[in-house]
């Protein structure tokens, strides 16, 4: 592995720290979102805190984060294991940010965008997967686990790469390890929903 690459992956890391929930609340002097609501630093919980625009912010700049090292991975023409160290170094930098007490969110923003970096394709098959739950079931906790899960067969099917689905895989199990209070609550079905009908007063 060159300099170069060691250089990539540690990039990777340190635009993966740069919070955007937490930078965009500060900026529109929304509450800290990781005391409030969810208490996850992430666009989901920044949508309930401060409305679409401020979550659409953040969703795309934690998707960003995750795209932009792997972008370069295509510009300088690196191995298919940088592509998937850049990949996982980023959405690392999104749960655990040296910036901020390694507090950080679950990744999901992060790990798509990583996925448009590797492939629209593979992103696109992602994005649709979690777009189509989230309208069946107005769940994003929900979504997110079941498009995530299905990331590494999208992987295999479009770049089948061993490094890219090994990489896709620990993303998936470590997002569902994050995941893990969501599940208890979707398992007894208190998980919150994405957007609440007159009807729907509880989760």
């Amino acid at each position: 592995m060159q300099a170069l690459d060691l250089a990539l992956i540690v990039f990777a890391y340190g635009i993966g720290s740069i919070s955007s929930a937490i930078i965009v609340c500060r900026l529109m002097g929304l509450p800290d979102p990781r005391t409030e609501g969810s208490n996850n630093p992430g666009a989901t919980n920044v949508l309930r805190i401060g409305g679409k625009k401020a979550a659409a912010i953040t969703l795309l700049g934690d998707s960003l984060k995750g795209f932009l090292p792997v972008a370069l991975c295509h510009v300088l023409d690196r191995s298919e294991l940088v592509f998937a160290l850049a990949g996982v170094a980023a959405f690392l930098g999104h749960l655990y940010p040296v910036f901020f007490g390694f507090r950080g969110g679950k990744g999901v923003a992060t790990a798509l965008g990583v996925q448009f970096g590797w492939g629209w394709m593979i992103g696109g098959a992602v994005a649709a997967t979690w777009l189509f739950m989230a309208k069946v079931a107005n769940i994003s906790s929900l979504a997110a686990l079941v498009s995530m899960s299905l990331a590494p067969l999208y992987v295999w099917l479009l770049w089948p790469s061993p490094w890219l689905v090994a990489a896709q895989v620990f993303i998936t199990l470590l997002l569902v390890w994050r995941h893990r209070s969501n599940i208890q609550k979707l398992l007894s079905g208190s998980e919150g929903r994405i957007s609440k009908s007159p009807s729907d007063k509880g989760g």
